[in-house]
Formats: C-alpha cells, structure tokens, sequence
C-alpha cells in the first residue's frame, strides 16, 4: 500500500509571508499535500488573527506546483455551498488541477457568536454538513444543479467556468460514530479526523467500513487519513499546543525517528492511506524535518 504524507497548516497567528516559506518549504521535502483550515479566530478560540481560509486555499495553490491543496476543513455552518463551489472551481484552475475541498459541521462556538451566526445543537449542525455536501458536490460534478430543501435552494444553478478535475474529490472532516461517519459513507471520497490514537482510529476506520457495507459500497473508495502533531519531545509538545497539549497527545508521533516510524506503522495497520502533521505557528520547521527523515526511512525500507 502507497501511504500520501501531508502538512497541514494553520493560517493563524503567522504572516502571509511565512505560511508562503512554509509552503515552498514542504514541497521541497517528500509530501505530496498541503492543507489549510478555515476559521475566523485562531482554532485556541482566543486569538483573531487568522487569514481567511478561501484566501489561504488561493495562494496555496499559486504558490505550489506539485502538491495536493485541501482544506480541513471548510465550515458549513458559516458558507454556503454555492459561494464555495465556484471559489473551489476558481482555485483548481489556478493550481491546474491539484485541489481537494473537505466539509465539517463546524465546532468553535465563539466564533460563531462573534459574528452573529446561529450555532445549533451538534445535530442541527451535522443537518446542515449534510445538505451542504450534497449540494457542493452536486454543483461541482454536474452542469447545472437543483435542490429543494429547507437549508438550501438552487435552481439549475452553474458553476462556470468549471474545475479542471471532472470530480474534485470532496472530503468530510470529523469522528462521530453515529452521524459524521455514516455521512462520510453515503458523499465523501475522503474522511479526515485529527489528534487520535492509532487505536481510536482503527475503531473508527471499521464503523465507516460497517456503513459502507451497509449502503453496498466498497470501504476502499473512501480515503482514509489522519492528522497527527510531531513533536520530537515534550517541551516541543507544549511549546506547539499549549493549552491543548495533553488532549492532543495521543495523536501526536513523539520521540526518535526509528519511534515514529512504527507509529506512522501502526496508523497504517489501522486503515490509514494518508498522514498529514497539523502545524500551527510559530511552524517548527525541526519537527517537519524530523518526520521527513522518517518518511524516507519508510521509503528505504
């Protein structure tokens, strides 16, 4: 099995210039993808400096020429899908085919309130991701689209001019066993969750899986990855999240390179075909070399 490594970035507490490094930096290195979120406030909930995520996305894909450029995640709660389709046509043809776009219901209820968007129960909101992704992916995929439904009307709406890629692959970030993932299973052709344990993930890979079965599709059609921190020891832990550090442990690759080559092993066994290592600044460009060593002991190995 091909295992793609990525970098997720955060577009927060930085400067355009340095996520411009960074980017050209990772491309350099053996990643094959390169992602932003997509948040008014930093994701801490308590700094505002962020770059808008559609801003972000564009001048990733202009400043790349090889990666992927993904998202993850848009917020549904404070888009609307046919606003976003024709920024992500817009963005594949600026890259020149390289874009991937991924969904979430949205979970920074600060941000939310800050702006006067409603923020509904956690149900309400997986409603809302649901009708979104059908409708982003309607758009994106057909010459004109229609929907009727409470959240949302289109009436053969056209995204024009269109994607280079005839189906721009659609990703749904989150792990929710009853809900997230059975939506993953009916619309996404790739599933992202961040900070867990390889264990975790496995569980979570066989729900999916078990959905899948249940619709009659084949598991294998959905990409399946994992956003890990890197942190070669525990003041670099702390020093990257802070605050968070401790939840975010379990699904952080620690120690020498040998060490995180068997974790990366082990998310592999569990189902992952993809792992991306989340940065948030200040970037510790030592961690991402780090990994990178270990991505080219996997290759000699």
């Amino acid at each position: 099995m091909t295992v793609t490594f990525g970098v997720h970035t955060g577009p927060a507490n930085t400067t355009v210039e340095d996520l411009r490094s960074l980017w050209r930096r990772i491309e350099e290195l053996p990643f094959d993808w390169i992602s932003i979120w997509d948040h008014f406030y930093a994701a801490d909930g308590r700094s505002t400096n962020c770059l808008d995520a559609v801003v972000a996305h564009t001048a990733l894909a202009m400043d790349t020429e090889r990666v992927r450029c993904g998202s993850l995640v848009y917020c549904a709660g404070y888009r609307h899908p046919g606003v976003l389709a024709n920024a992500i046509a817009g963005i594949d043809q600026l890259s020149g085919g390289r874009v991937d776009v991924g969904v979430g219901a949205g979970w920074l209820g600060d941000e939310y309130r800050a702006y006067g968007i409603p923020f509904p129960a956690a149900g309400r909101r997986l409603d809302l991701m649901e009708k979104f992704v059908r409708c982003l992916r309607g758009l994106l995929r057909n010459d004109s689209f229609s929907f009727d439904g409470e959240l949302f009307t289109l009436t053969d709406a056209v995204v024009d001019p269109r994607p280079v890629q005839s189906e721009v692959p659609i990703w749904i970030g989150g792990g929710g066993e009853r809900r997230t993932l059975r939506i993953v299973a009916e619309l996404a052709d790739g599933w992202n969750v961040p900070f867990i344990g390889p264990d975790d993930y496995a569980r979570k890979r066989d729900v999916l899986a078990g959905y899948c079965a249940d619709i009659g599709r084949d598991p294998a059609e959905v990409r399946c990855s994992v956003n890990v921190g890197c942190a070669p020891d525990d003041r670099s832990l702390h020093r990257q999240f802070g605050d968070i550090a401790e939840f975010v442990r379990p699904g952080v690759l620690m120690g020498s390179t040998d060490e995180m080559v068997h974790a990366i092993g082990r998310y592999v066994d569990a189902g992952a075909v993809q792992i991306n290592v989340a940065l948030r600044a200040p970037f510790e460009l030592d961690a991402l070399e780090h990994l990178a060593a270990a991505i080219r002991q996997l290759g000699d190995s």
